[in-house]
C-alpha cells in the first residue's frame, strides 16, 4: 500500500515522500524506504476578471475620486475637447433702450405706470410732454423710455432778445394811468418800473420808463372792469371813493354826490395841478386848510376829508359832507356845493345820473 504525504513549500514545489511497506515477504528484513523528489511544473495561473454592475462600478469610481479630491484638483479638459457650437450673442444695447409704448387703462396713473416699468415719474412725464397736473385718460398711448435715455446733448434755447427800452416824456395834463393805457401796459407796471406809488406826483418834463414786453406788462391783457364813460384810472378812483364811503357808512346818495363832485373837479383823476393851488381828486387847496400838498394828493386821505364826519383826518378844521346839517334832503348839486364852495355850483347836477350808473357797475 502506498501512502502519499504532501507538504506544500511553495506555489510550484511539492515534496512527495513515498513510503513503501512490504509486508508478508519471505524475509522479515525491512528495507529502507526510497525517497524521490519530484518536480512539478508550475500550476497554470488563471486571470480572473470580476464583472460588476454599472451602478456599483460608478459608486466605486465616485468614492475613489472623492478620496483624492482633497489632495488634487481634477484635470482641466483641453480646449479642443470643449463643444464648438456657436455662442448666442445678446442683442445690441441700443435696441433694448428703444422707445416702447403703453396704452392707458382705466384707473391708471403716471406714477403707477412708471413704477410698473421701472422708470421714474419725471422721465415718463418728460417723454410725453406731461406736467405735474396733467391728466391721462384710458386709451391714451404713452411713450416709455427711449427718448429720455438719449445722451445727445440738447442745445439750450437762445435767450429772447431784450425788449427795446421805451420812454415817455410827461406832458401837461398827463397822468400815469393815461400813459400806461396809451402804451398798452398796466398802471402798476409803469409805477413799478419807475419806483412810483399811486400817491406819487409826476411833472411835465419827467421821463418815465415804459416796461414794454416785460413780465410786469402781462396784467394789461386782462384790464379791470371799467364803468361806462370812464377809463381804467377813472374807474379805479371811483372804486376808491365807493369803498371808503362804504367803510364810513355813507348812504348811496352820499357816495353818488362824492363821485359827481370828483368828476366835476378833476375828471376823476388825481391831478397835481388846478385853479390857483387846488390839487387832487376834489381840488382841495392847501391854503384853505385842507392839508399839505402831499396830504391832498393822497387819494384815500382826500376822499375821507371830503366825506368828513367823526373820522375826518382834518378834524373840525374843515367841513365835509357828513358835517353839513340836512345834507341828505338837499338837491344833488346843492349838497356838493355846500362842501366845495365853487364858483360854478350848478355844474354838479349834470353828474347825478352818470354817478348812479358808476355806483351800480363798480359798487
Amino acid at each position: 500500500m502506498f501512502t502519499f504525504v504532501t507538504h506544500v513549500t511553495c506555489a510550484s514545489h511539492v515534496d512527495i515522500r513515498l513510503r513503501a511497506c512490504q509486508r508478508g515477504g519471505q524475509s522479515d528484513e525491512r528495507k529502507p524506504p526510497t525517497m524521490r523528489r519530484l518536480t512539478l511544473s508550475p500550476l497554470p495561473t488563471r486571470r480572473v476578471v470580476a464583472t460588476w454592475p454599472a451602478a456599483v462600478a460608478g459608486t466605486i469610481a465616485l468614492s475613489l475620486a472623492g478620496e483624492g479630491a482633497a489632495h488634487a484638483a481634477p484635470p482641466t479638459p483641453p480646449l479642443s475637447s470643449l463643444p464648438t457650437s456657436p455662442i448666442k450673442t445678446l442683442p445690441a444695447l441700443a435696441s433694448l433702450s428703444g422707445p416702447t409704448t403703453y396704452t392707458v387703462q382705466p384707473g391708471d396713473t403716471v406714477w403707477g405706470i412708471a413704477r410698473a416699468n421701472g422708470l421714474d415719474v419725471a422721465s415718463v412725464q418728460a417723454a410725453n410732454g406731461l406736467g405735474a397736473d396733467s391728466v391721462i385718460r384710458p386709451g391714451q398711448v404713452l411713450v416709455l423710455g427711449g427718448a429720455p435715455a438719449s445722451s445727445t446733448p440738447v442745445a439750450p434755447a437762445a435767450p429772447a432778445p431784450a425788449p427795446a427800452a421805451v420812454t415817455h416824456e410827461v406832458q401837461p395834463g398827463d397822468t400815469v394811468s393815461a400813459i400806461a393805457s396809451a402804451n398798452g401796459v398796466s398802471l402798476d407796471a409803469v409805477l413799478s418800473a419807475n419806483g412810483l406809488t399811486r400817491a406819487s406826483i409826476i411833472y411835465p418834463g419827467d421821463v418815465l420808463q415804459i416796461p414794454s414786453g416785460s413780465p410786469a406788462a402781462a396784467p394789461a391783457a386782462v384790464a379791470p372792469a371799467t364803468a361806462p364813460g370812464l377809463d381804467v384810472e377813472q374807474s379805479d378812483n371811483a372804486r376808491l371813493i365807493i369803498r371808503i364811503g362804504r367803510e364810513l357808512g355813507v348812504s348811496d346818495h352820499g357816495i353818488r354826490i362824492a363821485l359827481g363832485t370828483a368828476m366835476q373837479e378833476s375828471w376823476l383823476r388825481n391831478i397835481d395841478w388846478g385853479d390857483r393851488d387846488s390839487l387832487g381828486l376834489f381840488q382841495q387847496r392847501p391854503s384853505m386848510g385842507w392839508g399839505t400838498r402831499e396830504q391832498i394828493l393822497d387819494r384815500e386821505r382826500s376822499t375821507r376829508v371830503f366825506y368828513g364826519g367823526p373820522s375826518d383826518p382834518n378834524g373840525w378844521q374843515t367841513r365835509g359832507l357828513l358835517d353839513i346839517p340836512g345834507w341828505e334832503q338837499m338837491p344833488y348839486a346843492d349838497a356838493a356845493q355846500a362842501v366845495q364852495i365853487s364858483a360854478y355850483p350848478d355844474r354838479y347836477a349834470q353828474w347825478e345820473q352818470p354817478a348812479t350808473t358808476w355806483l351800480a357797475v363798480l359798487g
